[in-house]
């Protein structure tokens, strides 16, 4: 049997996913209400400055993607701030929004939201007059990324993706997403109440069409930073790429201490905070070790 800390988090999500399925529809006002809440309140942080101008040591801004269920602001409460603080422009967006369902996104169709981060990006580069930007993205949106640089004219327009925790090749979700089949109707309620759900289980069509033919494109730098302690995104080293300019990180690898799970190695591990930076300037890395927690 499976211990309950493996149990819990899948089960969560699978809960989420029946009461987003629930929810009353709300007018498209509200909708728009909520990103501008959100906007705004990432604005007043000090991130989404669109005044903010690259500096020479980091000549191009960093759009933040937050993963399932996740938003601009929430999702980023400790990356941002610590970016910032090193001289970066970060800009951070909302995406994968569903009729009627506020502050939880990431749930729609994924290639759509990856529509949303292409002119998201063009909005941060005419703003900010850079050639190109740094992507980093937690969960759903470590694997979203992929799609605007292989599909959407991204590699254009991105210099490196660093993925924490991304779901690269699906998830398993610790195997109950081979159960699904035998729950009739489970699957349809997941493609069409939250598909991006559908999206990522393993062996999805969505996920199928995505790493045919090579993980990665050229010109882009991938960085992935897991943890063997994941419970969402399994088994882990499914979250690992294949292809040149690829650099797969396991944070056990840096400090065998470390403890984190898929959300604690987003929201607030400063270990894998410091192998963004390093991903992000590799030429002024700093080895990340067990110490890096007070860097």
């Amino acid at each position: 049997m499976l211990p309950w800390k493996r149990v819990l988090r899948p089960v969560v999500a699978l809960l989420l996913t029946a009461a987003v399925a629930t929810l009353p529809a709300a007018t498209t006002a509200s909708a728009a209400t909520t990103a501008g809440a959100t906007t705004t309140a990432a604005s007043s942080r000090g991130w989404n400055d669109y005044s903010c101008k690259p500096s020479a040591a980091h000549p191009r801004p960093v759009v933040l993607v937050h993963g399932t269920f996740g938003n601009s602001v929430d999702n980023w409460l400790g990356l941002a701030p610590y970016l910032m603080k090193r001289g970066y422009c970060v800009f951070s967006l909302d995406y994968g929004q569903l009729p009627g369902v506020p502050f939880f996104h990431g749930l729609g169709p994924i290639e759509k939201s990856a529509e949303q981060l292409d002119a998201f990006v063009d909005k941060v580069l005419a703003a900010t007059g850079a050639a190109e930007a740094d992507l980093v993205g937690h969960s759903q949106g470590g694997m979203m990324p992929r799609h605007y640089l292989k599909f959407l004219g991204g590699a254009a327009e991105v210099n490196a993706l660093v993925g924490i925790a991304p779901d690269n090749h699906g998830t398993t979700l610790s195997g109950l997403t081979q159960l699904l089949p035998y729950f009739p109707g489970a699957e349809d309620l997941l493609s069409s109440a939250t598909p991006a759900l559908a999206d990522q289980i393993a062996g999805s069509a969505f996920l199928t069409k995505l790493n045919a033919g090579g993980d990665t494109v050229p010109g882009v730098r991938y960085t992935v930073i897991a943890t063997k302690y994941d419970q969402v995104v399994t088994p882990y080293r499914s979250q690992f790429l294949n292809g040149p300019d690829v650099r797969n990180v396991l944070l056990q690898d840096l400090c065998p201490v470390d403890l984190s799970e898929h959300l604690a190695i987003g929201l607030f591990d400063r270990i894998a905070f410091h192998e963004v930076a390093n991903a992000l300037d590799p030429a002024r890395a700093k080895p990340t070790t067990c110490a890096s927690v007070f860097s």
